[in-house]
């Protein structure tokens, strides 16, 4: 019943999920999870709240967790923020810095919370577009003052753009602000936090979800400018003052102190990624050079919505999208060796049929 919405409401288009199908031998390579757990001192660190902790009311500013964040980036803490997950974060900066009535500028095939947001905010989108390998170029966007934002590496392309590009990109546009979305970053791309001091119209944004295996806690983080992040913080304390909990906070301090699990999970997932695309290139798909821990793939011997839709009655999920410019190709998020083997013989199956 909708009597009671307003037309705002009513018009929205709300992101859509990967499908959360539940059973014991489901392989699940449609949300761009980490397939292995986190290191063992999250699970530690969690059990170890005293439960005063959990009675009062968290840090509000998270500061713990911001100066760890800060050490491990090599940057001041007043250069942090945080929050429930990246997807939150840019939520934030969409309504603190993209909402001056100027168009807001995105890549035509990107993450697709960007558009709901720009419907939720009364935004203005701009799109730069993609050419038919998939790249948008950086020299398309305008310094409009209206905000440009892209994830790098590309979702759902997996391509990712230099930081020599990016830096380029900051020196011409003086005038609007860069969010660079590194929500895929820790497999492959360059990252450019290092940036922000010299650019004051960088913002980055990161998150605990992919490379170390916490979607399930909601860890995201930003980082700028202290002019930026102090934007950040003015808005976030007009809609949620508390936004990590006291279990998230010591979760993702634990997460960085065991640098050597972090980066062996990752290198075993980029292992795994190349290791899948030469397979799938051997069976005559289309791949792209992936820089996350996903791969963008092309069936040519049968439809990507007809694998799409075979694979799910075997239990093995993926993603498609029925639109004219994906309708071609499949995003497989990358599992364990075990997964993308299943996978492999899958689709061996499939095909033969």
């Amino acid at each position: 019943m909708d009597k009671y919405w307003t037309p705002l409401v009513k018009r929205l288009t709300p992101y859509v999920p990967g499908e959360q199908r539940n059973g014991k031998n489901i392989i699940k390579l449609n949300t761009n999870e980490n397939p292995y757990p986190p290191t063992p001192q999250v699970k530690q660190a969690i059990a170890s709240i005293d439960e005063d902790a959990i009675r009062r009311y968290p840090d509000p500013e998270s500061d713990e967790l911001r100066r760890a964040l800060a050490n491990y980036h090599h940057v001041q803490q007043r250069n942090v923020f945080v929050g429930n997950g990246s997807d939150e974060v840019l939520a934030l900066a969409f309504m603190a810095y993209f909402t001056g009535g100027k168009p807001l500028q995105f890549p035509e095939i990107g993450y697709s919370f960007y558009p709901v947001y720009c419907d939720l905010l009364n935004i203005t989108p701009t799109l730069v577009p993609i050419d038919s390998d998939f790249k948008f170029y950086i020299d398309q966007f305008e310094n409009n003052g209206g905000g440009i934002v892209f994830a790098n590496p590309n979702a759902p392309t997996s391509l990712a753009v230099s930081a020599a590009d990016i830096e380029t990109l900051l020196k011409r546009v003086p005038d609007t602000l860069v969010f660079v979305d590194e929500a895929y970053a820790d497999f492959g791309a360059e990252s450019v936090i290092h940036l922000i001091n010299q650019y004051p119209n960088l913002l980055v944004g990161r998150t605990y979800s992919k490379g170390r295996s916490m979607a399930g806690m909601r860890l995201g983080a930003a980082f700028a400018d202290q002019h930026i992040i102090d934007g950040l913080l003015r808005v976030k304390n007009s809609f949620n003052s508390y936004p990590l909990d006291v279990i998230a906070q010591k979760a993702g301090l634990a997460s960085l102190s065991d640098e050597a699990y972090y980066r062996s999970c990752v290198e075993k997932i980029v292992a795994t990624r190349d290791w899948i695309s030469a397979e799938l290139r051997q069976r005559s798909f289309k791949v792209l050079d992936s820089k996350s821990n996903f791969i963008f793939a092309s069936p040519t011997s049968i439809s990507a919505g007809k694998l799409f839709a075979a694979l799910s009655e075997q239990d093995i999920l993926v993603r498609y999208w029925d639109k004219p410019a994906l309708r071609d190709w499949l995003r497989i998020s990358i599992g364990t060796n075990d997964d993308m083997q299943k996978l492999v013989a899958a689709v061996d199956r499939i095909v033969r049929q």
